[in-house]
């Protein structure tokens, strides 16, 4: 995934290039809706609170960046994602019926 910022200008310029287009497709016809529907400026910034990460990352030995991974959830999502999965014991094959 590509994230990018334009200005209001690029922003119309390359809607009205994808517009020009004889035949768009799937793909490019769901490129111009997300255009249609991009306002960054109508998302607020992130915030966090990096007082309180800076706090955690010093009492626990790590770094920021690791406890902004707890933060979200995604590291025991990733270690139990990486972790194999044990297999289930297979059956016996059943006899062949003469």
């Amino acid at each position: 995934m590509w994230v990018v910022r334009l200005s209001d200008k690029q922003l119309e310029v390359l809607k009205a290039l994808l517009r020009s287009e004889d035949h768009l497709g799937p793909a490019l016809s769901r490129a111009l809706e997300s255009l249609e529907l991009a306002r960054w400026d109508d998302l607020p910034d992130a915030q966090l609170p990096w007082g309180d990460v800076t706090q955690r990352a010093g009492e626990q030995g790590i770094s920021e960046a690791d406890v902004v991974w707890d933060l979200c959830g995604l590291r025991d999502r990733h270690k139990a994602r990486s972790e194999p999965a044990k297999k289930k014991p297979r059956k016996a094959p059943r006899a062949a019926k003469s």
